[in-house]
């Protein structure tokens, strides 16, 4: 009768331990560890704190302006996050069309967030996703940009950035204070260039209230500059050239112009100024693009809701001059402005 009750307690304590390990595998397949693994995967679960991040940059041209923006905003996320941020930077060579293929790739790639350089660029963005984060940089004014009535400084949606609009009074104050004599301003602008036609507009307000007469000298593209450029230099005692990438790019070609024909350029930022201009109120691009690069960790940390992020601006401005092109065309610089280096 003992041996019984002992052969019985034996079986049942069998059974009971088939089914605890029953038990223990259905646990363990359900968080997808295998049995016996269940610490490992409570310490690796949810760790934010180790995630990789895919960012996509799609710059529109290479000119010095738009490159610090760029390793602004990448040295600013590598300090973040250090190899944990893997960058996909793409340069579309000057062409809105091959922005579109670029963001395209980004979008197909399944990137965290995108840095659109240059308003091209931010364009393609808004056409190519509406889901991934996008933050631009280098635009002038996003109202005009992505095509919004009566903006309010925030884009919403996926989209925000930073600006490197120059107070456009000032530079027609600085054009005035320079050049008082003058008669007539060209407006040398690139007509592809949504926020090119923004600046002039709002520059030959300012000039024309300070009464000097202004004229309008677009180009299409690089091909066609030289010729818009030489008869604006004919036409014009000084020349305005606004925040303008088509023009950053090919500021050689004016300089080579307006230079051997006396005629001083003012320009919207420092990276055309050094290529041709005289003078400018500039920004640093390179802080530009820090900023937006501390934008992109707010948003890649969950810190921050795209949608409610206003649009951020330079937090200084920087009276500048060309010495060399200066001491050519024989301008005096007052002691406030800064030279180029």
């Amino acid at each position: 009768m003992k041996r019984t009750k002992k052969l019985a307690s034996l079986m049942l304590a069998g059974v009971m331990a088939v089914s605890m390990a029953a038990c223990s595998g259905s646990a363990n397949e359900t968080t997808g560890a295998p049995a016996g693994d269940a610490a490992t995967t409570a310490a690796g679960s949810g760790s934010a704190d180790q995630k990789t991040y895919k960012v996509g940059i799609c710059q529109l041209v290479q000119h010095d302006a738009l490159d610090a923006a760029t390793k602004g905003f990448k040295d600013a996320l590598t300090e973040e996050f250090g190899d944990r941020v893997i960058f996909d930077e793409q340069n579309a060579q000057g062409d809105s069309n091959t922005c579109s293929t670029i963001i395209n790739s980004f979008v197909s790639a399944n990137v965290d967030l995108i840095l659109a350089n240059a308003t091209p660029a931010l364009q393609a963005a808004q056409a190519g996703t509406n889901e991934i984060p996008v933050l631009g940089t280098s635009v002038t004014e996003y109202g005009v940009a992505l095509g919004i009535d009566n903006f309010s400084g925030t884009v919403g949606g996926n989209i925000s950035g930073t600006s490197d609009l120059a107070p456009l009074d000032e530079q027609a104050a600085m054009l005035h204070e320079l050049f008082p004599d003058a008669k007539k301003v060209g407006l040398l602008y690139c007509s592809a260039e949504a926020n090119s036609q923004y600046q002039v507009d709002t520059v030959k307000v300012a000039l024309e209230e300070l009464g000097y007469a202004c004229e309008y000298y677009s180009f299409s593209d690089s091909n066609d500059l030289s010729t818009v450029a030489t008869k604006a230099s004919e036409d014009c005692d000084v020349i305005y050239v606004p925040t303008d990438n088509t023009a950053a790019a090919a500021a050689e070609i004016i300089d080579n112009i307006c230079r051997p024909a006396g005629v001083p350029v003012i320009t919207g930022e420092e990276g055309i100024c050094a290529g041709c201009g005289v003078v400018t109120l500039s920004i640093s691009y390179y802080d530009l693009g820090v900023g937006t690069g501390k934008m992109a960790a707010k948003i890649l940390k969950g810190e921050a809701d795209i949608s409610q992020m206003p649009i951020e601006y330079a937090p200084q401005f920087t009276k500048k001059y060309n010495k060399t092109i200066c001491d050519a065309l024989g301008v005096e610089i007052p002691e406030d402005y800064e030279a180029i280096q």
